[in-house]
């Protein structure tokens, strides 16, 4: 069985964006190609036992296995040898990727502390989207009782959109709840 989001990206979002970005191929539509989940835990005290903290709530999160990595090279200011473990990360394709999109935009985002939206301007100038998250127990995969530290990770969203515009289209499409960037009107009765 497909996932809900791309059932609803397949029957209704591309052809809206079909008619929208005026685009005549149906293969120039832009699509998801993939998520990659990333976490760093390089400040830690105990290095070791944060990575391996970070590599469970990651897994559980995204519900795939996750890759630990390393230093390129050793800094000697950050107490950081070649080699050593520094965080994690998972790369979503296909149904895993679907799944974990839609949970995040319905479930997860929405339980934000204060949330007004997610910043529209994140964008790399080809369509790709990177989000960050500070805390992990928004995700309801995660146990609030079980947690020992408290972990942030970015979220990279990469599309097939040759722009931002396109790129920001598809996900708004898709239930991405983008704040409006409207300027603040000045307040009454102040001083011009």
């Amino acid at each position: 069985m497909e996932p809900t989001l791309k059932v609803f990206y397949k029957e209704k979002v591309a052809e809206q964006l079909k008619s929208k970005l005026g685009v005549q191929n149906i293969h120039d539509i832009p699509r998801l190609e993939k998520v990659v989940v990333n976490c760093c835990v390089g400040k830690q005290a105990d290095r070791k036992q944060a990575v391996d903290d970070a590599l469970n709530d990651v897994q559980a999160i995204t519900g795939q296995k996750a890759v630990i990595t390393k230093s390129k090279k050793a800094v000697s200011n950050f107490k950081l040898r070649e080699g050593e473990p520094l965080g994690v990360k998972v790369t979503l394709r296909g149904r895993i990727m679907w799944e974990f999109l839609e949970r995040l935009i319905k479930m997860a985002l929405p339980v934000v502390r204060d949330f007004r939206g997610v910043s529209p301007k994140a964008f790399d100038g080809k369509g790709n989207y990177t989000l960050g998250v500070t805390d992990q127990s928004i995700f309801p995969e995660v146990e609030i009782d079980k947690i020992k530290r408290t972990l942030g990770f970015d979220i990279c969203i990469v599309t097939t959109a040759t722009s931002d515009d396109a790129g920001r289209e598809l996900l708004r499409a898709l239930g991405m709840p983008f704040r409006d960037h409207k300027p603040a009107a000045a307040p009454t009765g102040a001083a011009a």
